[in-house]
């Protein structure tokens, strides 16, 4: 069972603002979501992530502002929770004690689905999620990845307009987290609109077009990943190095007088392996020009820390608010 979804935006939040008391969660965040399309919601812990989720999921209600999913203003509604898809952050949302195939059976009569449909549809979503052969096994008995999988399913019952997942990849190993996240690619091919709330930034690189991250409660950046990576300064690099002489000492301070002012160099991982701290106004170019200059071989040159990692940390931090 597919549905077309409408390719205009089809989820979009605007000046939210949600308290607990007298702290503020949310401070006027907005953002939209287009159809087929996975935008990634980046912060740090106590950003805000799960309160803006918890908020278009329709499971909390915002101090101020307002959600629209379709075109129409959202409700706490059964109509808007069957627009809705929710992959938690947690794993204990499930019943230990009986099988998948009985958990998402029981997940969809909640949503409408009579007893035959309701076992049809999860058996075809278990199909989907490679779940299958797991199918009549206890959900106590799941390893972590296979819970997450079938927490994937149970989101796409209703074969949601926006779905909405939450940290799912935060404690995975590669294989399990690049499982679900192939998933979530899949259900975006069929039009969902997808929010992406993760910690793990890299991820999002091939992932999502798109980008908010939230730090604070408030938007420090909302537009392509692309852009947000362009904010990164990198001004730190790790080189490989070779002159033809075993003492790493002699090596280190051969780069050290090629390079002068225009970096601090220090050792890492071996004695070849060298970071280089530019100096403000030097570019990269020129600290491996006097390098070479001095006829030693760079290997290899690489960030210390990615373009989108770089981002991350300027604009999350405080003193930039």
């Amino acid at each position: 069972m597919t549905t077309s979804h409408p390719t205009s935006k089809t989820v979009s939040a605007e000046h939210l603002v949600r308290r607990f008391g007298p702290k503020l969660a949310l401070d006027d965040v907005s953002l939209s979501i287009d159809s087929s399309r996975i935008h990634a919601l980046l912060g740090p812990n106590g950003a805000g992530k799960t309160t803006l989720i918890r908020i278009l999921a329709g499971l909390l209600s915002p101090t101020s502002g307002e959600v629209r999913v379709l075109g129409g203003a959202s409700t706490r509604s059964r109509g808007h929770r069957q627009s809705i898809g929710l992959v938690p952050s947690g794993d204990r949302s499930f019943y230990l004690r009986i099988s998948g195939l009985e958990n998402l059976a029981f997940f969809a009569r909640l949503h409408g689905y009579g007893r035959k449909q309701a076992i049809a549809r999860s058996q075809e979503l278990l199909e989907r999620v490679g779940l299958t052969e797991a199918a009549k096994l206890r959900v106590g008995l799941y390893s972590h990845g296979m819970q997450k999988r079938l927490s994937v399913a149970r989101a796409l019952l209703t074969d949601p307009a926006v779905l909405l997942v939450d940290e799912a990849t935060h404690d995975l190993d590669p294989v399990g987290a690049e499982s679900v996240r192939e998933l979530v690619r899949e259900s975006a091919g069929r039009g969902t609109a997808v929010l992406w709330a993760t910690q793990r930034l890299d991820e999002i690189r091939g992932l999502a077009e798109t980008v908010t991250l939230l730090a604070e409660g408030r938007t420090r950046f909302d537009g392509a990943t692309v852009d947000l990576m362009a904010h990164a300064a990198p001004r730190r690099h790790v080189v490989h190095l070779r002159n033809g002489t075993p003492d790493g000492r002699v090596l280190r301070q051969a780069t050290e007088q090629a390079l002068g002012s225009l970096a601090e160099v220090s050792v890492v991982a071996g004695s070849d392996h060298f970071v280089l701290a530019l100096s403000d106004g030097v570019v990269l170019g020129d600290a491996l020009a006097a390098i070479m200059a001095r006829d030693i071989q760079v290997l290899s040159c690489r960030q210390e820390r990615s373009e989108i990692e770089e981002a991350f940390l300027l604009l999350t931090r405080k003193d930039e608010a």
